[in-house]
């Protein structure tokens, strides 16, 4: 019996790809013979790290593939007539609406990789998720064969390597260094994290800086909306370092007072578990309900007048409580609804409100009054008094 890895590319400092790396090592070491095949292989890995999927040898009823399914190909489709013992390892496919605007590749390959999913529900003999979403995204689609959690594997050795020196020697200013990893995408939600990092910069810390470590190949016109928008913010200090050497990672890790995530769609995410490896407090936003909270948390529901929906906001109580301060930060405010809801999740807890920063408030609506009038601290960047979409004017409550 032989075990088989496959994917579709096996690329440098990627999470899937360093996954089947770790695994092919605890393989070796259970005694069992393995390979991993790859459709592409990344010239930066080591020679011999994978072979090309052509290369793969005849199969037998013993044998096992271990498939890590994250986006559309035609293995998906080929898996299904090997005639080998099959293990589905799942990542998640990212949703391809969060691409649409950006990317029609991107969105297309999302797209098609969820169809293949469906596609091998019944044709998988196990299945690996790599967190309990996953699992719960694989029943929803169907797969009744036995499905396990197993968390990505991280060579947590390589951790203890040397960190680039000029980076920390960079950085080490005496700012306040605010961190985000993840390859620039739509659903990390940068956006937020530059705008949560702007108030924080104007309204509580000046001299902080955000550093976004990640590279936007695929993703340029979102990385460019990203640009604009902090230029139209006047925003400094925000560094966007791109695809950067592991050394240079750990670095930025090192240096880093707090790792900021807002993203909005994760199948594990990777970034998290080595910010806490290196001891650094991770603040991110709970924007969904999943079916794994566990412990007591504080919740409430928030009305979203943009997306015409009800969202459960969900906080641990082990993260606040008495004594604490919090200010709330959001885009647009038109009814108040989100803000309000959030400001009682507060008050629930006994932390203190502080106030509520808004980019942009629609004054010709009830929320910024409604908000004021409970006493509730609330700074705008701009209210715009009124709109008026035949004469495609605007007007902003200053302009008057």
């Amino acid at each position: 019996m032989k075990i088989y890895q496959l994917l579709p590319t096996l690329a440098f400092g990627d999470a899937v790809s360093n996954d089947a790396l770790a695994l092919e090592k605890v393989i070796r070491e259970m005694g069992y013979k393995t390979e991993i095949f790859a459709e592409s292989i990344d010239a930066r890995l080591p020679k011999g790290s994978a072979k090309f999927v052509e290369k793969l040898p005849r199969l037998n009823e013993k044998d096992i593939i271990l498939y890590h399914l994250s986006t559309g190909t035609k293995l998906n489709y080929r898996l299904a007539q090997m005639h080998c013992r099959k293990v589905m390892v799942y990542h998640n496919i990212t949703p391809p609406q969060f691409f649409e605007e950006y990317s029609v590749k991107a969105a297309q390959l999302c797209q098609n990789g969820l169809e293949g999913a469906s596609y091998l529900a019944d044709k998988v003999d196990y299945c690996l998720a790599v967190s309990e979403y996953n699992k719960q995204d694989l029943i929803r689609m169907g797969y009744t064969c036995p499905i396990d959690v197993l968390p990505i594997l991280i060579p947590f050795d390589d951790y203890a390597k040397t960190p680039s020196q000029q980076v920390i020697d960079r950085y080490s200013d005496g700012y306040t260094n605010l961190i985000f990893t993840g390859r620039i995408a739509p659903n990390k939600r940068q956006e937020d994290v530059i705008r949560a990092f702007y108030d924080y910069k104007k309204f509580y810390n000046p001299k902080s800086r955000l550093i976004l470590v990640g590279g936007h190949n695929g993703m340029e016109r979102y990385y460019h909306r990203l640009k604009s928008y902090i230029n139209a913010l006047e925003l400094e200090d925000v560094v966007f370092p791109g695809h950067i050497k592991f050394d240079e990672i750990l670095a930025y890790y090192k240096i880093a007072d707090v790792f900021l995530c807002q993203s909005e769609h994760e199948g594990f995410c990777v970034p998290l578990v080595e910010a806490m490896y290196f001891d650094v407090p991770v603040v991110f936003a709970k924007k969904t309900q999943t079916k794994n909270i566990a412990g007591e948390v504080y919740t409430t529901k928030v009305e979203s007048y943009t997306h015409g929906r009800v969202y459960d906001i969900i906080v641990s109580r082990e993260f606040l409580g008495a004594g604490d301060k919090v200010l709330l930060i959001d885009d647009f405010l038109a009814n108040g609804k989100a803000l309000e809801g959030l400001a009682a999740l507060v008050r629930d807890s006994g932390a203190e409100l502080v106030g509520a920063g808004i980019v942009i408030e629609k004054g010709f609506q009830v929320g910024g009054d409604l908000l004021r009038s409970e006493g509730i601290r609330l700074e705008s960047l701009a209210i715009v008094e009124s709109m008026d979409e035949e004469a495609q004017t605007i007007v902003f409550r200053d302009d008057e």
